[in-house]
């Protein structure tokens, strides 16, 4: 009789982890969708904070330089002198960005381009999600210019 009773007691039976397994399913199933659209929603905002943060960097680099930098120098100009500078003894010690230039969140590089062919002085932009230019919702491109804009 107590060998029959060590055996019952084994393990779980087979409905048993199917029924956790069941319930590990649907409270992922909730996690993923409550969780999914705030990342998303996350992403969107980074974009527009480092834009900013670009922004005043190209900004202190025109009080120093007297210009922003042109298309062909790009946001590297924001590490390092560019090599044709005119005013490069007025370049700021250590630049104007830590580090590197910063990547999108979903890893591209923000576009840059002077002069500027949205109405300011410089066009400052992300690709958004599907890195192409245009979209819409995720795949929208973010820049500094107006949100119902697109290039």
């Amino acid at each position: 009789m107590k060998k029959t009773m060590k055996r019952r007691q084994r393990g779980f039976s087979l409905v048993e982890l199917l029924v956790a397994l069941a319930i590990l399913a649907l409270i992922s199933a909730i996690v993923v969708i409550n969780v999914l659209p705030a990342r998303d929603k996350a992403a969107v905002d980074t974009a527009k904070i480092d834009i900013g943060v670009i922004e005043s960097a190209l900004d202190q680099y025109r009080l120093d330089m007297m210009n922003y930098p042109n298309s062909q120098q790009g946001l590297r100009a924001l590490i390092t002198v560019p090599a044709d500078a005119r005013n490069a003894s007025n370049y700021r010690p250590g630049g104007y960005l830590r580090g590197e230039v910063p990547t999108d969140p979903w890893g591209n590089p923000y576009q840059y381009r002077f002069p500027g062919e949205r109405g300011g002085a410089y066009d400052l932009y992300s690709l958004g999600a599907d890195g192409e230019p245009g979209g819409e919702g995720l795949n929208a491109d973010i820049g500094n210019w107006s949100d119902d804009e697109r290039l």
